[in-house]
């Protein structure tokens, strides 16, 4: 049975499950074929297959990235995808290849936040995780770390716990007073006294460290 015909809705599944278990199958044989085959039906004309076909691929790369590899181009160029599983799930393969591609995903760094600012909840979060990701590399930071503070500045209250949670590590000591007074000049907007005390928890953790 040929890849394509695994995938949930060529067996009529509503499910995930088909599709996870292809994406299990395709790490365990490390099927550089099965993905190219994958790749290229993202621009099926049928967009369960396509959706399908994502959901596929972005599963293999949160478990080997590698495999992804060859693939930053393709993924970038769905972000401007109309159809929003396929914008989102590019943004979540290219946050699964910006720990063994950072460069190649750095070059298009603008278009990732300008998609991210117009996108969903789910396409931010993976490029905020992108930007996380990519502070590591010394020779991108200082840009990474001016656009990282950029989204916490503007970021829906609800996901700034989350980004503080999962920045606040990374950040060298020549910015740790930079980044509580953003987080300190966001705690009006916290509607939510649960997500306050988040934001707090990570300022303390900062200052104590």
């Amino acid at each position: 049975m040929g890849v394509i015909n695994k995938l949930a809705s060529s067996l009529n599944r509503r499910d995930e499950i088909p599709n996870q278990e292809l994406a299990k199958e395709i790490l365990n044989s490390k099927d550089k074929k099965a993905i190219q085959e994958l790749v290229e039906n993202l621009s099926n004309k049928d967009k369960n297959i396509a959706s399908d076909c994502i959901k596929v691929l972005y599963e293999v790369g949160e478990h080997d990235p590698t495999l992804l590899d060859s693939y930053a181009e393709n993924f970038l160029t769905l972000l401007n995808s109309k159809n929003n599983r396929l914008a989102w799930g590019a943004m979540t393969a290219l946050d699964c290849i910006a720990t063994t591609k950072p460069k190649d995903v750095f070059d298009h760094i603008y278009q990732i936040i300008k998609i991210a600012d117009e996108g969903s909840v789910i396409t931010r979060d993976h490029a905020v995780s992108i930007l996380i990701k990519l502070s590591k590399d010394a020779t991108i930071a200082p840009k990474i770390f001016l656009l990282l503070f950029d989204q916490l500045r503007k970021s829906p209250s609800n996901q700034l716990p989350m980004y503080a949670e999962n920045s606040y590590r990374i950040i060298p000591n020549s910015l740790r007073k930079e980044f509580v007074e953003i987080l300190k000049n966001r705690l009006p907007d916290m509607e939510k006294e649960s997500k306050k005390k988040r934001v707090e928890k990570v300022i303390k953790r900062i200052l104590e460290n």
